[in-house]
């Protein structure tokens, strides 16, 4: 029964103490601040809906409304974000709309530090993504739609990020698949584009199954879609969720394997680089890649407590997944490829701390992430704005042409090789002390997991030492036609901006120094319960900067001196013959699946065109059937009968009348004879019958 006509706003702000949640202080419900945090949410969708229906007759096809919309986002995010930091907040509102049975369909927001964290990200990354996309996207000829797709993708994020219900969280989770399908494929006319999206759709809608079964177990069994309800229930042993909790971890999981781009779901994210570069950069920072870690972090209780047994399998993916993405950035020459397969390595590094137990180390990395990886996705567009291609065999010695996109993608590539002091330094080190803590604490297969973090670190820096010297280093190897320059501001603006976050968002989780991070995570109506570090993991710090270093020293020696070409300077490393094979062919996964497909392809097409010979064998006989039945309708019964039998009266009331108008001449004095002989009848037959 729909109850929108009440709009029952069951605001529940959860004002839990320190003695019922264990935070240590108490939780603050937000007041107005909290309670309007949906306008961040709606607004997004707004201006969507007013770029698809306006957007033509406004400047830029709607450009400056979908900057302030997530502007808005973001200034409601910090403001929120700082408030949290003075009092943690845990603060729900619902709108019930419906109920099915037994369950509350709802619409609702939450603002808790987990969520309060992602409007920020979300918003920093939107803002310099859509501000840098102005400039970019001038001249496009579908830059109306491109502006609506992209209001909608931001949008699509935040209903993930602040819903209060794991159903809620679910349209959010396929709205974000959506918008993606949308800009991945903006350029759809070349059919390598169109087919990356589908690739990218398809493939998540395969790991979507196990989601949508892992949502519907908990709340069939808890009854209800709640966070707040499941969550609680797990917490307190719920003995369905103890039952079923291993299959519904695992089935969450596989959906968050899926928009994570987590192996063997990894294949769609590097070919996701077919949409315009500002959307690759908040998809690889802030929305659709992110949701998989942001599910587990949201879902952390749950599997803290009855789902414990998953979590080694998720470490070993996200282990598993960080080494071989980071092998295949190694032999990419397009460079946003270089970044893409190097996406799908950190989201690994995450994925593996959230299966360390290390939830805190998870996001974090994740929040330092966001802004360097946004900048060198934003700094590759940059170059290839100045050049015309992707393809760092184009490129070389762009230093001189474009001095301010070189110093901020250097800065955002010594953040990601985990540089000491910038961003990815800490957060880096603080996953491979969380996986050095679970191997000593019950998890010993962790160790190896650490040791495939401190190799995969050592890939890191030798792949990104390889794309800057490439890219910035040398004599310019491009098209003479086309001399580089430097892109506007409206493009460099946002790079300087991010280069600040890559360098200074590290410095918000520094372990027994300065930890507000892991205060505003830890702000939440049921404590996630993570082992926080409290001072530096000084083995794993030094082997992982180590390996750091010593990769961009190995890059600097094979990549930095000039060569005749950029492809003979890249040859001066080259991996032995078959390991080289492999990893130019993404090891054959690609040819597998395309092997399965083709297998269950075939003989369903087959059966396809039989069901279709089928139905037009049924379409044409039953045609037959009915022209026989029109034939004998119109011939026989029609023609032969009823008009027959209609023209034979016609014909005999014809023949009628022109017998009788024989009789009508109109003569008073013929008229007078026939009355007269009438008459004379009558009075004979009288006299007849009465002589009898």
């Amino acid at each position: 029964m729909v109850n929108l006509a009440t709009l029952a706003l069951s605001a529940g702000s959860l004002l839990a103490t320190a003695e019922e949640e264990g935070h240590g202080v108490e939780l603050s419900d937000g007041g107005l601040l909290a309670q309007y945090a949906w306008l961040m949410v709606v607004l997004p969708f707004v201006a969507a809906l007013f770029i698809t229906l306006y957007g033509k007759r406004t400047p830029r096809g709607g450009a400056w409304i979908a900057v302030g919309t997530v502007g808005f986002v973001l200034v409601y995010g910090l403001v929120l974000l700082i408030s949290h930091w003075a009092t943690p907040i845990a603060h729900t509102e619902n709108i019930n709309i419906a109920t099915i049975g037994q369950f509350d369909i709802e619409w609702g927001v939450v603002v808790d530090g987990l969520s309060i964290m992602m409007f920020f990200v979300v918003g920093a990354i939107a803002t310099a993504s859509f501000t840098y996309a102005v400039s970019y996207m001038e001249g496009d000829i579908r830059e109306t739609a491109f502006w609506a797709s992209f209001s909608l993708f931001a949008g699509a994020m935040l209903v993930l990020v602040s819903a209060a219900n794991i159903l809620q969280m679910l349209v959010g989770w396929e709205l974000v698949g959506l918008a993606s399908y949308l800009l991945i494929g903006h350029y759809w006319e070349e059919k390598e584009n169109s087919s990356a999206a589908m690739k990218a759709f398809l493939v998540n809608k395969v790991a979507d199954v196990g989601l949508i079964i892992g949502v519907l177990i908990p709340a069939l069994i808890v009854g209800s879609f709640r966070f707040h309800d499941i969550l609680g229930a797990a917490v307190e042993g719920n003995p369905g969720l103890v039952k079923y909790g291993f299959v519904i971890g695992l089935l969450l999981f596989i959906g968050a394997m899926g928009k994570s781009a987590q192996f063997p779901f990894h294949v769609w994210l590097p070919d996701a680089m077919a949409g315009p570069t500002p959307v690759s950069a908040l998809m690889h920072a802030a929305t659709m890649v992110t949701a998989g870690v942001y599910l587990l972090g949201r879902m952390f209780p749950f599997y803290n407590s009855v789902a414990i047994d998953v979590l080694p399998i998720v470490m070993w993916i996200g282990g598993i997944t960080m080494l071989i993405a980071g092998l295949l950035a190694i032999v990419q020459d397009d460079i946003k490829r270089v970044l893409a397969y190097s996406t799908v390595s950190q989201l690994g590094y995450m994925v593996a701390a959230m299966g360390a137990g290390a939830y805190t180390a998870g996001l974090f990395h994740l929040f330092t992430h966001a802004f360097f990886k946004s900048l060198l996705f934003l700094g590759a567009g940059s170059v290839i704005h100045a050049v015309h291609s992707n393809n760092m065999s184009d490129m070389g010695g762009l230093r001189k042409y474009m001095p301010t996109t070189f110093w901020t993608f250097g800065i955002g590539s010594l953040a990601l090789a985990g540089f000491p002091l910038l961003a990815g330094f800490f957060s880096k080190d603080e996953v491979l002390a969380s996986l050095n803590y679970a191997s000593s604490h019950g998890t010993p297969s962790a160790t190896f997991v650490m040791w495939i973090g401190i190799v995969t670190a050592f890939i890191t820096a030798f792949y990104m030492a390889r794309a800057v010297f490439l890219t910035f280093f040398g004599e310019y190897k491009g098209d003479p036609a086309h001399e580089p320059h430097e892109s506007p501001r409206l493009m460099t603006v946002p790079l300087q901006a991010l280069a600040v976050g890559a360098i200074v968002a590290g410095y918000f989780n520094v372990p027994g120094i300065f930890t507000p991070f892991t205060d505003w995570l830890s702000g939440r109506e049921f404590a996630p319960g993570d082992h926080h570090a409290e001072s530096f993991d000084i083995f794993v710090l030094v082997l992982g900067s180590l390996a750091g270093l010593i990769g961009i020293a190995i890059g600097y020696s094979f990549f930095f001196a000039d060569g005749e070409s950029q492809e003979a300077r890249d040859r001066r490393f080259r991996l032995p013959g078959p390991i080289h094979t492999l990893l130019v062919n993404k090891y054959y996964i690609d040819d597998f699946y395309m092997l399965i497909v083709n297998f269950i392809k075939r003989p369903l097409a087959n059966a396809a065109n039989w069901l279709n010979g089928l139905i037009d064998a049924a379409v044409s006989g039953t045609g037959i059937l009915m022209s026989v039945l029109g034939k004998f309708v119109y011939e026989g019964l029609d023609q032969r009968g009823i008009d027959a039998s209609i023209n034979a009266i016609g014909g005999g009331t014809g023949e009628a009348g022109g017998a009788l108008r024989y009789i009508q001449t109109g003569k008073v004095q013929q008229y007078a004879a026939v009355l007269f002989i009438g008459v004379l009848l009558l009075a004979v037959g009288f006299f007849i019958v009465t002589s009898r």
